[in-house]
């Protein structure tokens, strides 16, 4: 178990993780877009997580500590704590005629999202073989 922790949940792979799973929400949100694109009053479906990413991992944020439950958080969040999180798109300056889904966007989110699940996918892969090869004492 410490092998594990010491391998995967302190490296770079869990951070990918994370986005990975994030890529999974997204391509959900985006599939319920386009198979709600002629309901009307639909509101669109986006996740939010990048932005949380970005904080848990920015190495010039103050860390610190709460004593006090009611005390407001000090610091980046943790790694641990960063989630992908859906919610409704309240804009109205969206194109869509009877909604705020617009088709051609949709498509555009939904390669670029598979993109980068394809990133994620390989550059775990290839860690894990780096950890592999210097387990093995081999060259990858």
């Amino acid at each position: 178990m410490f092998l594990k922790e010491a391998l995967y949940a302190r490296t770079s792979i869990a951070a990918v993780s994370k986005s990975l799973d994030a890529c999974v929400m997204r391509g959900r949100a985006i599939a319920a877009n386009l198979a709600n694109i002629n309901t009307p009053g639909y509101q669109r479906i986006e996740v939010a997580f990048e932005s949380q990413l970005k904080q848990a991992l920015d190495e010039s944020k103050i860390q610190g500590t709460s004593d006090q439950t009611g005390h407001m958080p000090v610091g980046r969040p943790n790694l641990d704590q960063v989630q992908a999180i859906a919610y409704r798109s309240q804009d109205p300056t969206r194109p869509g005629e009877i909604n705020n889904v617009d088709v051609d966007e949709e498509s555009a989110k939904l390669a670029e999202n598979q993109l980068l699940f394809m990133y994620g996918v390989k550059f775990i892969q290839e860690r894990k073989g780096d950890i592999q090869a210097a387990i093995t004492s081999q060259p990858s």
